[in-house]
This record gives C-alpha cells, structure tokens and sequence, in this order.
C-alpha cells in the first residue's frame, strides 16, 4: 500500500505539467500561490463517484425492501377493519400493526443514520486524500498557499448557480496555477491502491 502511494505521488508531480513553467520563478519571488477545485475533484473522480454510487443503489435497494414492509402493513391494517372493534382477535391484530409501524419507523431511521454516516466517511476519507495530494504537490513545487476555487461558469437559467459565482472568493487567477489535475491523478491512483489493498486482505 505504502509504495502505491509513493507511486502516485511521483506520477502526480511528473504528469502535472501545468505548474512546471512557473516552477522556476518560486524562487525569485519568494510567495507562490495555487488554487484546487475541491467540489470539480468530488464530481468528477470516478473513485469517488463509484464510492458515491455505492451508497445510492444501498438506498435503493432499501427503498425497495421498505416497499415490501409498507405494503405488509396496510395488508395488516386492512384486515384489521374485518374484526369487530373491541374483540380479541381486533386487539390482537391492532397491536400488531402499531408493533409494524413502530418498527417500520425505526429500520428507516436507522437505515438514514448508517447511510448519511458511510456519505460523511466517504467525503472525510477522500477530502483527507485531496489535501495529501495538495500537501505533496506544493511542497514539490514550492508553493506556499493553496486556495480552494470554484471553476463553475455561472448560469443564468439558475439563481443558485449565480449566487455561487458572484460569492467566489478567487475572481481571477493564472491558470497555470490549477494544480486540480495533478490532485485529481494523485487521487486517482490513491483510491486505485486503496482497493488493491482491500482486495489482498
């Protein structure tokens, strides 16, 4: 795992061409500044979206099973309407269609908290990943700030999308200074030895 990662490292820092020209002037200026699109890297990255995918078809998957169990409690509940009110097989039947929901209710509760729980590791694990791979790279090249950008365009069809843009922090920088795609590949190979390692154990 360990020499994985070594390896990703130095495939980061050989195919990031991007920094390389402004590379030399880090020493005549003494500050060097990046920028990293941190939500581009969580869209785009097939590691990351195939992590993403994984929680979605688990949830869909319930979704389905959840069906089964709502369509058993109405089937209980409409047979509880057979019984005459107050007899014993109507208590009987009563009590357990309230038993039905009651545990309906809970399976989903908990069925949210551990899926919204693998989400966060999810986003935790890989934003640890991405400023790793940041780490690494500006140390490479000496770059002593790394701003997190957004390289979104606006669009005018959508308010959110506006509001974000006019938001930006960064209004212009260098596009040699993106080291998105060195991050992107450092991620990439991360993930890939990352499973490598899970699958050997």
């Amino acid at each position: 795992m360990r020499l994985s990662v070594l390896s990703a490292l130095a495939l980061a820092i050989t195919t990031l061409t991007v920094l390389a020209p402004t590379a030399a002037s880090a020493q005549e200026s003494g500050h060097r500044i990046a920028v990293v699109d941190v939500a581009y890297i969580f869209k785009n990255n097939e590691g990351i979206k195939s992590q993403v995918k994984q929680v979605e078809e688990n949830l869909k998957s319930f979704d389905t099973e959840l069906q089964g169990k709502r369509n058993e409690l109405k089937a209980a509940a409409e047979k509880l309407k057979t019984y005459q009110p107050g007899s014993p097989e109507y208590t009987a039947q009563e009590e357990r269609v309230a038993s039905m929901e009651s545990k309906l209710r809970l399976d989903m509760a908990r069925k949210r908290k551990e899926l919204a729980d693998r989400e966060a590791k999810i986003y935790y694990d890989n934003y640890q990943h991405i400023a790793a791979g940041v780490k690494v790279l500006a140390q490479h090249y000496k770059i002593n700030l790394v701003l997190r950008y957004n390289s979104e365009d606006m669009d005018l069809e959508k308010g959110e999308s506006v509001i974000r843009g006019v938001m930006k922090n960064i209004v212009y920088h260098d596009e040699a200074l993106d080291m998105t795609p060195g991050v992107m590949q450092y991620l990439d190979k991360v993930l890939v030895a990352g499973k490598a390692g899970a699958a050997r154990q």
